[in-house]
């Protein structure tokens, strides 16, 4: 079989070039970018991913966004706030019960940098597990003093120097409860995932009002600064509809890269995997990739503004 050849550009007109070799060249892009690494943030980033709407892909875009921006050399921390654990699942991180988790860091046992675990998929990506022992917090939180600031006084300026992270993602339960508003207390902006399906804008109104209570009420400084749109499949119609008038109503907030449905990306947290580690070379990666450049270049905007503000 003819080898392929040295420049992917040319890969289609070229004997012997294969889709599998073709898919090849593009793990590759994801794994070792040429262009090397994306800007860093003016300052800290710290993101809350939240839709009380389930199967929206909040915590498979929580971790895959991670993932993308900490192979392109920023350390990226993952704060895994739902008792289910996914998060933790797909970083492969230890979850069982015992092991010093979010649910430590809430009651003051632990200190969030005692909590955080290195991901084997990235040098530069952390993760702060959640266990069983989460399901319970809400119900304890309830009688501690600032409750709703739990997670903001864990998250000082002090311990994230010390883990020295750029972007920090707090992952969401899908719910409005206490855990919810410990992290949009915690954060400066809200990255909102939306399905590219029917009701896809059901409780996303509740949602809103819900951060502007806490805006108004607990954290000033918070706003809705990224929306993506996920499990986009391009044959119907529905998905360019809901595409549109999500885009419409939310304007530049809404990213250009749209997630498209993808068997390998809901294949990956069963491998204990990100589809960039499972799959790089896929669509779902891909498209992950594009997602965590924009967030970044935005990054690199803001601190162009604050540096002639």
């Amino acid at each position: 079989m003819t080898p392929p050849p040295s420049d992917p550009a040319t890969a289609g007109h070229e004997l012997g070039w294969t889709p599998i070799a073709e898919e090849a060249v593009r793990a590759a892009s994801v794994l070792h970018p040429k262009e090397g690494a994306l800007p860093r943030p003016s300052r800290r980033r710290v993101l809350t991913v939240a839709n009380q709407k389930g199967g929206v892909g909040k915590t498979t875009s929580t971790v895959n966004l991670a993932a993308a921006l900490a192979v392109h050399g920023l350390k990226t921390l993952v704060i895994d706030l739902d008792p289910q654990g996914n998060a933790s699942t797909a970083l492969d991180i230890d979850h069982r019960s015992g092991t010093p988790s979010i649910y430590e860091v809430l009651i003051g046992e632990v200190s969030l940098a005692e909590a955080a675990a290195q991901s084997e998929q990235s040098s530069n990506l952390y993760c702060v597990p959640a266990t069983i022992d989460l399901a319970g917090a809400e119900i304890e939180l309830v009688s501690m003093a600032s409750r709703e600031m739990r997670l903001k006084e864990a998250l000082s300026s002090e311990i994230l120097d010390e883990i020295g992270v750029d972007y920090v993602f707090i992952d969401c339960p899908p719910s409005l409860g206490l855990l919810t508003v410990n992290a949009m207390v915690a954060a400066q902006e809200v990255l909102i995932p939306i399905q590219c399906e029917y009701y896809a804008l059901e409780g996303l109104g509740q949602l809103l009002s819900n951060i502007e209570l806490v805006q108004k009420h607990l954290n000033r400084e918070l706003s809705v600064s990224t929306i993506l749109l996920t499990m986009y499949d391009g044959r119907t119609k529905l998905a360019d509809q809901v595409t549109n008038e999500v885009r419409n109503h939310f304007g530049d907030t809404v990213l250009k890269t749209v997630i498209p449905r993808s068997v390998k990306v809901s294949e990956a947290p069963g491998y204990g995997q990100t589809v960039l580690a499972y799959d790089p070379g896929s669509r779902g990666a891909m498209s992950y990739v594009d997602a965590a450049k924009e967030i970044a270049q935005r990054g690199a905007e803001m601190k162009e503004r604050s540096g002639t503000a």
